[in-house]
């Protein structure tokens, strides 16, 4: 197995979860200890799949430096939305706070989401048994 499908795998073992949780967090009530225990989670699962895919190199369109493409802003957008949203909770700002967690939840998991569902992408594949860039 190459570095790739390793790396896809980790990042898939932080992004399931990420989703699950997030999506739990956004349809409950807000403000207790389990909401901040699952969000605290939460963003160590995002702020991880970030840095994961971060390292992964991109394999579908344009590449800036040979390595990074389109889809890794959604990880610099992860990488800046968890730390000021747990600043502005702690603020007591929390109508920040969750602008920000709604923006990472939509942003960092929906859209970034559907990209990686695209063709030519390996989740793609996997589903549709089409071609993938990353196993040619």
């Amino acid at each position: 197995m190459t570095e790739y499908h390793e790396l896809v795998r980790y990042h898939l073992a932080t992004i399931l979860p990420a989703f699950a949780i997030g999506t739990y967090l956004m349809a409950r009530r807000k403000g207790d200890r389990l909401h901040r225990t699952l969000g605290k989670t939460y963003m160590l699962l995002m702020l991880a799949t970030a840095i994961i895919t971060l390292v992964m190199p991109a394999q579908v369109g344009p590449r800036l430096f040979g390595h990074f493409g389109f889809i890794h802003g959604f990880a610099l957008l992860t990488l800046y939305m968890v730390p000021t949203a747990l600043l502005a909770a702690r603020r007591g700002d929390i109508q920040m706070h969750r602008k920000k967690m709604i923006g990472l939840y939509i942003g960092g998991l929906v859209i970034a989401g559907a990209f990686a569902f695209m063709p030519g992408r390996m989740l793609n594949g996997w589903i549709t048994g089409a071609p993938v860039a990353a196993l040619r």
